[in-house]
């Protein structure tokens, strides 16, 4: 029985009224949102444990206790090293400043032939020096806000400790909720629909495994080269960079020119120092291309670097944080659902219509 617009009323007003919910409902959406991504990444782990012969509640409680360790270890080595490298930033951000004003911008204005006072050096220098100097009391002012809006901290502790709480319960109920939502499927489309699930789930576990391993890599290469380097701000500029490569080729544009203008500060015009930053950027970017993405992620995510950049900007702009967290796989879903609506496109008749002959021309 053909379907007709009539039939098709109901749905869209469902879909209508979910999204005014999910619009409502947005400020409470957080730590349920992050913990679904957080239970989709651990799902394997735990089946891995099923296999081996462990309690599925067992392997969700060694899966916590593996994720704490890693985040125990993060506090203990990584933040204190960050944290150093961020007051050494503090420190020398003045001197970069004076370097800028009587080093590199006059040798630039020489150059160009520019007015003496083009660059007005003075106000900018002035506005950062004082911004500088306003975060010496940041913690205090964090303490005043946080003792003026006790509520506001008190809901973003509990949305905090609400993450682990429902990653928790829907790890260890995975498999019997997807059992449940499988049966809920139309019976004459479940094999369809299955399939086309499968595909998403291929995308979105080789983006989000996948890409998150090689930008993790990257931020290793790129941290341990520069700091090999003997570069003070190494391990900020790799991590950085590491992050950035969430956009291709983005981070190795942002890493190379901020260890380089490092480097040129550090060093001087030291052509070692910064031929050891190119090569680390290029070896970062020959492994990448040739081991890393071919390895972790393949050729199954597909998406054009100016689509990763948008959705990463439009789930900001939407939902903030969780939006940013969740943009990159629902767009990796919106891909393959319009390559399936391609596909129907190009079999329908709309597409295969032959074009009316042209009416022949009088001589």
């Amino acid at each position: 029985m053909p379907v007709t617009i009539a039939s098709r009323w109901p749905w869209i007003v469902a879909a209508l009224i979910a999204g005014w919910l999910i619009y409502l409902l947005n400020p409470i959406l957080s730590p349920f949102l992050v913990g679904i991504l957080l239970a989709y990444l651990g799902d394997p782990l735990v089946d891995r444990f099923e296999r081996w012969g462990m309690p599925r509640t067992l392997g969700v409680v060694a899966v916590f206790a593996l994720f704490a360790m890693l985040c125990l270890l993060c506090l203990l080595v990584l933040v204190p090293m960050l944290g150093r490298q961020l007051v050494r930033l503090y420190q020398l951000a003045p001197l970069a400043l004076d370097w800028l004003q009587h080093g590199l911008l006059p040798w630039a204005q020489v150059q160009l032939g520019l007015e003496p006072d083009f660059w007005r050096f003075d106000r900018l220098k002035a506005a950062v020096t004082d911004n500088l100097g306003g975060t010496t009391d940041l913690l205090g002012v964090v303490l005043a806000r946080a003792t003026a809006s006790g509520l506001a901290l008190l809901a973003w502790l509990g949305n905090a400790l609400l993450v682990p709480v429902v990653c928790f319960y829907l790890l260890r109920d995975w498999d019997l909720i997807m059992t449940r939502l499988r049966n809920l499927l139309p019976r004459r489309r479940e094999a369809r629909v299955v399939g086309l699930l499968g595909e998403c789930h291929e995308v979105i576990g080789a983006f989000l495994r996948g890409q998150l391993l090689v930008m993790l890599a990257l931020a290793v290469i790129y941290a341990a080269g520069l700091s090999l380097l003997r570069l003070e701000l190494g391990l900020l500029i790799g991590l950085i960079a590491g992050l950035a490569s969430i956009v291709p080729y983005m981070g190795f544009i942002v890493g190379i020119g901020a260890a380089a203008v490092a480097a040129l500060f550090q060093f001087g015009l030291d052509l070692y120092a910064l031929f050891g930053v190119a090569a680390v950027f290029t070896l970062g970017q020959l492994l990448e291309g040739m081991l890393l993405t071919p390895w972790l992620v393949g050729d199954r995510i597909g998406l054009h670097p100016v689509a990763v950049i948008f959705a990463v900007l439009a789930g900001g702009q939407l939902f903030g944080l969780t939006g940013v967290l969740l943009a990159l796989p629902v767009a990796a879903v919106i891909m393959v659902l319009l390559r399936h609506a391609h596909e129907l496109y190009r079999l329908s008749d709309l597409y295969q219509a032959e074009r009316p002959a042209l009416p022949e021309q009088e001589p």
